[in-house]
Parts: structure tokens; sequence; C-alpha cells
């Protein structure tokens, strides 16, 4: 039987690890040509672990001409991009002893996590819009929803701003066969994650309705729905997959 996405090619960055990982698994395993982007190396090991249906490309994605190599080479290997999921983030704790509003706290979290963004899609969508349409699926957080008092305020405030990006993209290039939407993850485990202190895991995984954290294949799985033809006709939505940690008022 033909995956979810088979015949589809996908530029997957944050690639090396936690859920950008999982992604790429996910999407091989659903039939996808992935291109896997990181900045650490860490993407090659991904591509070494599923074979030729992966190409590695090492990029900051906050930088423009490291994005535009990168479409670049996704456009060489596979002659086109159908979906775009831009994961690539960076750390979400709050730093202790620092301000909790600061300009280096924006200069610190903006770069990768509302820039990145951004650079990824100015480049992706007129290859998207060349083959008549595509697919993005942006990886914000449930702190763009409401405040998480763990997190960086400009990491919440950064991931909004996804949110509201997305929208926007939805909506001016809708009709022209481009979808754009949000998966706002609750607390998910991951390599990162896995190394917070015990008591840490267990309030934060404690928050979802669910009693639970998630697993990183877990948001691979939604990610995976989202920029396949079964969802066709949702864009312009925000998904929070989070074990039901948003439905509570507290």
């Amino acid at each position: 039987m033909a995956g979810l996405l088979t015949g589809k090619v996908a530029l997957i960055t944050g690639a090396g690890r936690g859920i950008g990982k999982a992604c790429v698994q996910v999407f091989v395993r659903e039939g996808a040509k992935v291109v896997a982007v990181d900045i650490s190396g860490a993407q090659k090991d991904t591509a070494a672990e599923l074979g030729a249906d992966v190409l590695p490309v090492q990029a900051d994605v906050s930088d423009e001409n490291e994005v535009a190599a990168m479409v670049s080479a996704a456009v060489e290997a596979f002659g086109r991009i159908d979906v775009l999921v831009n994961n690539a983030a960076t750390i979400a704790s709050r730093p202790q002893g620092s301000a909790y509003l600061s300009v280096g706290e924006y200069d610190a979290q903006t770069p990768v996590n509302l820039r990145g963004v951004l650079l990824c899609m100015e480049q992706t969508i007129p290859v998207m819009l060349r083959a008549g349409g595509g697919s993005i699926v942006n990886i914000s957080s449930v702190g763009s929803l409401n405040v998480q008092e763990r997190a960086p305020a400009m990491y919440m405030a950064a991931k909004a701003a996804v949110n509201s990006l997305t929208k926007a993209a939805a909506v001016e290039y809708g009709s022209q066969g481009i979808r754009a939407n949000v998966v706002a993850p609750g607390f998910t485990l991951t390599e990162t994650t896995r190394r917070a202190p015990a008591d840490v895991l267990g309030n934060l995984g404690r928050k979802a309705a669910l009693g639970r954290a998630g697993d990183a294949r877990e948001q691979a799985e939604v990610v995976a729905f989202l920029a396949s033809d079964r969802a066709s006709f949702v864009t312009g939505a925000i998904v929070p997959v989070d074990g039901g940690w948003t439905a509570r008022l507290a």
C-alpha cells in the first residue's frame, strides 16, 4: 500500500535529533524523500540510519545565504519541494539570573525561532508555487498559546509570531495551492528534555490531561498528516499536540 506521503519531497529543519529526527523517520516510513537539515552535523547520522531516501544538508536557518543553498540543494537532488517542516529551534528553557524581559533574550530567541522560519518560507514558497503548490508545517509550542513559566518570554513571543506568520501565509497563498499549518507541541521527551531533573520531568508531564509527556514520534505523526493530501482542506490551523495541557485553565 502507498504511504501517506508517497511521491512527496520534504525539507525538514532541525532534523538531527528530537522532533525533527522523528519527522524524518515518519516521513520516510510514509514514502517521502527527505532533505534533512541541521546545523550540528547530526543530520548525517539521521541519513545514515534511514538510507538513500534522505539527503543530509548542514545549514544555519538564520543565515539567508545558507538557507538559499539548502533549498537549491533540495531542488538539485529531487527536482522540487512539496513539504516544508520548520522545526529548527533554539533552547526553550528560561535562563537563570537574567532579566525576564530583555533585548538580550530577544537577540537569543528570534534568529532561529522566527527569522529562520521566515527565511525558509521565503525561499521555499517560490519553489512550491512553480510546482503548483505544497504544504508547510511550522512547529511552535504550547507556550505560543498561553504562558509556560519555565520558558523565556521571548521564546514564547517568537513562537506566537510563528503562529501569526503561518496564518498569513495560509491566507496569502491558499488560492495558489499552498497550505500552511502549525503544530504546537506540549512537553515532549527528546534527547534534550530527557536530561532534565526527574522532578521537572514529572511536573511537566503531569500538566497534560493524559498525565504524561509526549513522545517525539507522536508529534511527527501529526506533522505527517498535516503535510499529506489527507489534510487537503486544513490550512491556517494551530494544532496543539499536548495531551490536553492547553485544555486546562491552569
